[in-house]
């Protein structure tokens, strides 16, 4: 087993609750972690033996392009279809909103979900 990460992918779209960020949309940062099955990939070095993470990039910015109200339903969306993948055991989604539009300081505000293949 092998953990693939992919951390740091940056969009621009439009989910939140407030009117105006669907409106104008805002920055968020994404991080994928899958743990896969990579015992044949480690024999055949070959692509179609691992997960493609260039496929989970697509997902991301697939799923990140429909809107939504709350963040917890893209990164879900995101984990749902990372597991329809081959070789995936489980999955972990943070989505972080960047700049979110309220009158507080804070470090962060993001959601993670985590999901597995049954």
């Amino acid at each position: 087993m092998g953990l693939i990460k992919i951390e740091g992918i940056k969009l621009y779209a439009y989910h939140g609750h407030l009117p105006e960020e669907a409106v104008l949309g805002g920055h968020f940062l994404i991080n994928v972690y899958v743990n896969a099955m990579t015992d044949l990939v480690e024999k055949s070095d070959e692509l179609e033996d691992t997960v493609d993470y260039v496929k989970i990039i697509e997902i991301v910015k697939e799923q990140m392009a429909i809107r939504s109200n709350m963040i917890e339903q893209p990164a879900a969306r995101i984990a749902d279809k990372i597991l329809q993948l081959a070789h995936v055991l489980n999955v972990t989604v943070e989505l972080e909103k960047l700049n979110v539009p309220i009158n507080a300081n804070f470090r962060k505000i993001s959601v993670t979900v985590k999901k597995e293949n049954k």
